[in-house]
C-alpha cells in the first residue's frame, strides 16, 4: 500500500486517482499508524509552508514522515511536498522545516510572472529511478511561487528554467522530490507515479 499523507493541504484524491490509473493501490491517511504500515509513502500538497507544517507536528505526521524515510521507504514529495522536505523556509519569515535535506526554501525573486503556473521543461542532472523511460528535456505541469534551494548540489536531479534556472526535481537514496505535478502531467506524469509505484512493489 502507498500511503498518501493528508494534512489538511491539497486535492488528495487527484494523487490517488492517478496512482490507481496506472495499477497501483494508494490510500489517503491521516493516521500516522498507518504510515508507519505502508511500503510507499507520498507527500504531496499546495499552500502556505507554516500551516502545513503546523498541521503535519499536530497530527504527529512529522515523525511518521521521517521515522518512514529512516525505515528506507521509497518516499515522494510533490510541490508544497519537496519543499517541506528542507530545513527552512522563508516564506511568512523563516519556518523550520522537516530537515530531511540541506537548504532552503525561497520565494522567486527574479523579473518573471509569479506564480510560475503552467507547463515547462525538466532537464535531468543524474539518472534516477523516477525519470526511467522519460526523455530528458520532458514537460510537466507546475504551479509555484517558492523554489527549494538546496545546501548540496548532489541532490538535484532535474532543473528547470523559467527566467533563471531552479532545482525542480530532487533525490538522495529512497527519497525523492518533485516541484511539478505529475497528477497534472497527463502521460508523463503518469509515468513517474508509475515508476514510484514499480519501486515500492520491489520493497
Amino acid at each position: 500500500m502507498i500511503a498518501i499523507i493528508d494534512y489538511g493541504m491539497g486535492n488528495l484524491r487527484s494523487v490517488q486517482k492517478a496512482f490507481e490509473r496506472v495499477g497501483f493501490g494508494a490510500e489517503v491517511v491521516q493516521d500516522p499508524a498507518r504510515v508507519g504500515q505502508a511500503r510507499g509513502v507520498v507527500l504531496p500538497g499546495v499552500g502556505a509552508f507554516r500551516d502545513a507544517m503546523d498541521n503535519l507536528k499536530a497530527a504527529g505526521l512529522d515523525r511518521a514522515v521521517k521515522e518512514a524515510i529512516a525505515g528506507g521507504k521509497p518516499f515522494l514529495g510533490i510541490c508544497l511536498g519537496l519543499q517541506l522536505l528542507f530545513e527552512v523556509s522563508e516564506e511568512f519569515g523563516s519556518t523550520p522545516g522537516l530537515g530531511i535535506f540541506p537548504g532552503r526554501v525561497r520565494r522567486i525573486h527574479w523579473e518573471v510572472k509569479i506564480p510560475h503556473m503552467g507547463w515547462n521543461q525538466v532537464f535531468f542532472q543524474k539518472e534516477i529511478s523516477l525519470t526511467r523511460g522519460i526523455p530528458d528535456g520532458s514537460t510537466f505541469y507546475f504551479v509555484h511561487s517558492y523554489y527549494v534551494d538546496p545546501g548540496d548540489q548532489d541532490l538535484v536531479a532535474g532543473v528547470t528554467t523559467y527566467g533563471q534556472p531552479f532545482t525542480s526535481m530532487v533525490n538522495r537514496g529512497n527519497v525523492f522530490g518533485i516541484q511539478f505535478h505529475p497528477e497534472k502531467s497527463s502521460t508523463l506524469g503518469l509515468k513517474i507515479l508509475q515508476n514510484f509505484g514499480e519501486l515500492v512493489a520491489k520493497c
